[in-house]
């Protein structure tokens, strides 16, 4: 496969929309919301923080040295951006707690301040939060493009979105995915184990978005030709599919088809299962009840059946399913945006935007879906 950085399908077909989105303290706002309620008592003094300007790292490389905390003591659920204002839940001993209010002026004058704090019996680790709540501001806005962006919203708000990978994951120069190839056919080792896994994730990200693409084209493909045309492209590609299951994959609500094969999952959290009847299948998945999920390459991976395995097949690396370290899972293929809510502001070209996401979701992946940049994507069959 070529490891240049690919163009991703968008999943619905509409004019580029002009507007100016610069991630900053004032337009982008990221609000963690908890997986569980904290209990109040505990080992574990739990602070939800407010920073701007600030990485997660940065954060907890600040709390270290006022502080005197390790920071491998210190727990977070996920990563925030760093040119956004965002509020998120780190954990540390409770013997620390004391020492935040006599830093007080310290942690403000380096864009840190607690909103609250609350005790818990376990630290925090990665992946111990439900979703995120997000905050946009688009500029420079026409009232025409606002009308196309509320367009948009609204197929999104119906049947979801991809749940592509965002940019922050392959680096500043779209590359962290390759060095994870290299580090895998043992081309090259970085010293801090953290960062190899980091980097050999990001290969499996990058081939998570191509399968989703490439699924993507097939469903628009089903959706716009004939069953005959249909069956002339699946044979050109090798892929085994009789006339009744393309009519019905074509009779399918959603602009995502579920495959025979494929591994799907209760939404937004719950148990693996295989698609068995796509009728059935496709009508939870349009109803948010169940979604289609992507392979990540690894070791211990789930593997989808039949045809969905067969598109699936290209996607899978040796390297990854014999990685001692690399154990595999699988990702949602599409995600559903909550409580969006929008509002043009037509004096000053600017539109609001609010929404919710679940874990591991990517603003970056709902803004593309709006903007449809010319020359992004090749949504050319």
């Amino acid at each position: 496969m070529n490891l240049n950085f690919m163009p991703l399908l968008h999943a619905y077909n509409h004019a580029s929309i002009d507007f100016h989105f610069n991630p900053s303290t004032r337009d982008f706002c990221v609000h963690e919301v908890p997986l569980y309620e904290f209990s109040n008592t505990g080992e574990h003094a739990v602070i939800q923080v407010r920073k701007s300007g600030l990485s997660t790292l940065e954060m907890l490389q600040i709390f270290s040295q006022i502080l005197g905390v390790r920071i491998a003591e210190l727990g977070y659920a996920g990563l925030k951006d760093k040119n956004a204002l965002t509020t998120q839940f780190i954990s540390l001993p409770k013997k620390y707690a004391p020492l935040l209010e006599k830093n007080t002026h310290n942690l403000q004058e380096r864009n840190l301040k607690i909103l609250s704090l609350n005790y818990h019996h376990n630290k925090i680790k990665l992946g111990h939060l439900k979703g995120n709540r997000f905050f946009m501001r688009f500029k420079k806005m026409t009232p025409l493009n606002a009308q196309k962006t509320e367009q948009v919203l609204e197929q999104i708000a119906q049947f979801g979105m991809p749940n592509y990978f965002g940019p922050q994951r392959f680096g500043k120069f779209n590359d962290n995915h390759q060095e994870g190839l290299k580090i895998l056919q043992n081309q090259t080792k970085f010293a801090h184990q953290k960062l190899n896994a980091f980097l050999i994730s990001s290969y499996q990200s990058y081939l998570f978005n191509a399968l989703l693409s490439k699924r993507l084209e097939i469903s628009k493909i089903i959706s716009a030709f004939s069953v005959k045309e249909n069956l002339k492209f699946f044979k050109q590609k090798n892929l085994n599919i009789n006339p009744d299951t393309l009519k019905a994959l074509k009779n399918q609500a959603h602009p995502f088809k579920i495959l025979e094969g494929d591994v799907m999952c209760h939404y937004p959290y719950g148990k693996f299962f295989d698609a068995l009847e796509l009728e059935k299948e496709s009508e939870r998945f349009l109803k948010k009840e169940a979604a289609p999920t992507g392979l990540l390459d690894g070791k211990k991976a789930l593997y989808a059946k039949n045809l969905s395995l067969e598109i699936e097949k290209e996607f899978q690396h040796n390297l990854l399913s014999s990685h001692a370290k690399t154990l595999g899972s699988r990702r949602f293929f599409w995600v559903f945006a909550e409580n969006i809510t929008s509002q043009y502001v037509k004096e000053k070209a600017q539109f609001e935007l609010g929404f919710y996401l679940p874990k591991g979701s990517y603003a970056s992946a709902l803004l593309k879906e709006i903007k449809h940049e010319k020359g992004e994507n090749n949504d050319e069959f």
